[in-house]
């Protein structure tokens, strides 16, 4: 009598535990939102949308605002399908994290209005205002004789982190042709000068070693400045002194994105 009355108890403990698992199971499927927008389809969690109230997506979810629902019966948005990536990592990090090189800020800005997220919103702005200001402040790198400044190259760009590279580069090549000469030239914040840095018969300027032998011409350092802006995805906009008709012969150089 027993055993039967043990064993129906574990039937309908098993029937219990089926019965919790499937409504658990049933809980997770429903918490698992597919939303169209614009084509594109995103799948994330009902937590991630209704994360700020009061914005669109809450409002959908939450039945506050109609929404309509494509031929698969998913919810439909008919905003920029692919901008959208960056709203739904920003609900679900709490943060604007953007790809290096983003340039759709005024349109990232307008997506977050249209789904009401104010912080979001607030955010986009301000980055898209400090690289507006980055781009009016022009940095520069000048390479120079420190006994002659009129003598040198400059390299102009509105990237202050493409200057510190091309500052690295620079050092680092007149390093290696230096060769246990780094006494030759000194680093500051915007300035590398040279101890000899002198003209040819010929015009080119070069670098000189104690005993008298050529080892770094600019023309090295503006190939390699040139070089390093076609890697970084910059462009020579134009040369800022073209009167000797040649970007090998120029005094300076013009870098933009």
């Amino acid at each position: 009598m027993e055993r039967k009355t043990s064993r129906r108890e574990n039937e309908c403990e098993e029937k219990t535990s089926n019965s919790e698992s499937s409504e658990l199971d049933k809980d997770y499927k429903t918490s698992l939102i597919t939303l169209n927008v614009g084509g594109y389809l995103y799948i994330t969690q009902k937590q991630t949308l209704t994360k700020y109230p009061d914005s669109f997506l809450e409002g959908i979810i939450n039945g506050r605002i109609m929404c309509p629902f494509d031929a698969d019966g998913h919810y439909f948005i008919d905003r920029d399908g692919l901008l959208f990536r960056h709203i739904l990592n920003f609900l679900r990090n709490g943060e604007l994290l953007l790809p290096e090189g983003f340039r759709e800020n005024q349109l990232l800005a307008h997506e977050a209005e249209f789904f009401q997220l104010k912080v979001l919103s607030e955010a986009v702005k301000s980055r898209w205002e400090k690289e507006q200001l980055a781009s009016r402040e022009t940095t520069f790198l000048e390479i120079t004789d420190s006994h002659d400044r009129s003598q040198g190259l400059r390299i102009f760009c509105n990237a202050p982190e493409f200057i510190a590279k091309i500052k690295s580069r620079i050092v680092l090549v007149s390093k290696s042709r230096l060769d246990g000469f780094p006494e030759e030239f000194s680093v500051s914040s915007n300035i590398i000068q040279f101890k000899y840095f002198i003209k040819s018969e010929n015009g080119t300027r070069l670098v000189l070693k104690e005993d008298n032998t050529f080892v770094c011409t600019l023309e090295t350092l503006k190939f390699e400045a040139i070089m390093t802006a076609l890697k970084c995805g910059f462009r020579l906009l134009t040369s800022l002194d073209c009167s000797r008709g040649s970007i090998v012969h120029s005094d300076a150089l013009h870098f933009i994105k």
